[in-house]
């Protein structure tokens, strides 16, 4: 499992847009709102999908 910091996460609505995004990647992860993470379950690819989709939906991810 790998932790992504999305700092320009603020919103329940900026948590079903990442939600969204990752679904749509078929990825395995959790979106905490509270921490400003998104933990993926998978390996280096996966990670790296991830954070280009969090990227394309207008997020800044720190790995």
């Amino acid at each position: 499992m790998t932790t992504i910091k999305v700092n320009d996460m603020m919103c329940n609505h900026c948590v079903g847009k990442i939600t969204k995004a990752l679904e749509a990647e078929k990825l395995t992860f959790e979106v905490s709102l509270e921490n400003k993470t998104v933990t993926i379950d998978g390996c280096s690819h996966c990670v790296a999908t991830a954070k280009a989709a969090l990227e394309k939906a207008g997020f800044t991810p720190e790995v």
